[in-house]
């Protein structure tokens, strides 16, 4: 899956992986107020948004579906990521087939890791299968997992 086609609440998705997350307390991203880059349709900072995107897309690789070797973002299953100026995280997901036996599931797993992240409020994550997931949305370390080269 390409990180272009994650959409989030005002974060530029190309940059989710060449963003480097905070990893200690030194690292700090500035608001607004204190200076940081005001964002369109956001009181969060580009910073602060720079900062959590990463460790959420990091967090979400913490979810394997238990039947698949390779995680659900990589899988493709990952639509939509919205921080909200609350900082509270909304997902929108899909599994690879409606029958999925973790559907009741995994949409807890997924608001567990994201909400554990530093930072976070909370999550919410919700199943659509609006589109349907088909495997042309893996990327290509989920193919390589999965052999399907």
């Amino acid at each position: 899956m390409m990180d272009d086609d994650i959409k989030t609440h005002v974060t530029d998705p190309a940059a989710v992986e060449a963003s480097q997350p905070a990893t200690d307390a030194a690292a700090y991203a500035p608001s607004v107020a204190e200076g940081g880059t005001p964002v369109e349709g956001s009181a969060l900072s580009q910073e602060e948004l720079d900062e959590l995107t990463p460790e959420i897309v990091k967090a979400l690789k913490t979810v394997y579906d238990p039947e698949i070797p390779a995680d659900i973002f990589e899988l493709g299953l990952i639509y939509n990521i919205d921080i909200a100026d609350d900082r509270h995280v909304s997902i929108l997901m899909t599994l690879t087939a409606p029958g999925c036996p973790v559907a009741g599931e995994m949409p807890i797993w997924v608001e567990n890791a994201v909400s554990a992240v530093a930072g976070v409020s909370g999550c919410k994550a919700t199943i659509t299968f609006d589109p349907p997931w088909d495997q042309s949305r893996m990327s290509d370390e989920a193919r390589l997992a999965l052999n399907m080269f």
